[in-house]
């Protein structure tokens, strides 16, 4: 897999982030609650591959249900560019709309019904 790094981050450009995923990617269209509401798309990569550039005391965390996700939004803008999610937690979940223009070529939606998240998630990797 040839990997390019992807620049990112929030609307108001105070978080940024760098993340290395290939340039045709696949990510994770999750109809749970709170991804549905926000319109989120997920690029999950092992933390390794993700850096945060800047920002790092603009961010806040939200946790709900379980607690395990930790939902980082921007305290300025409310954009959740990035978090650690609850399917992944030693990953990064990327927002594939929040990447800069230019470094993906191509974009591949996979489901995922988060509605139903325990039946869902058995037996299933994202």
């Amino acid at each position: 897999m040839d990997c390019v790094v992807h620049t990112g981050g929030c609307h108001c450009g105070r978080v940024r982030f760098e993340v290395e995923a290939p340039a045709a990617i696949t990510v994770t269209d999750c109809n749970c609650s709170i991804c549905s509401r926000t319109g989120y798309l997920h690029l999950i990569v092992p933390k390794a591959r993700f850096k945060l550039l800047q920002g790092e005391e603009f961010l806040t965390n939200y946790r709900f249900n379980t607690g395990a996700a930790q939902h980082l939004f921007c305290k300025v803008c409310g954009i959740k560019s990035f978090y650690v999610p609850r399917s992944h937690p030693d990953g990064i979940s990327v927002n594939a709309r929040c990447l800069d223009p230019g470094t993906v070529t191509r974009m591949e939606l996979r489901p995922f019904d988060g509605q139903n998240w325990e039946a869902s998630k058995r037996g299933k990797t994202w």
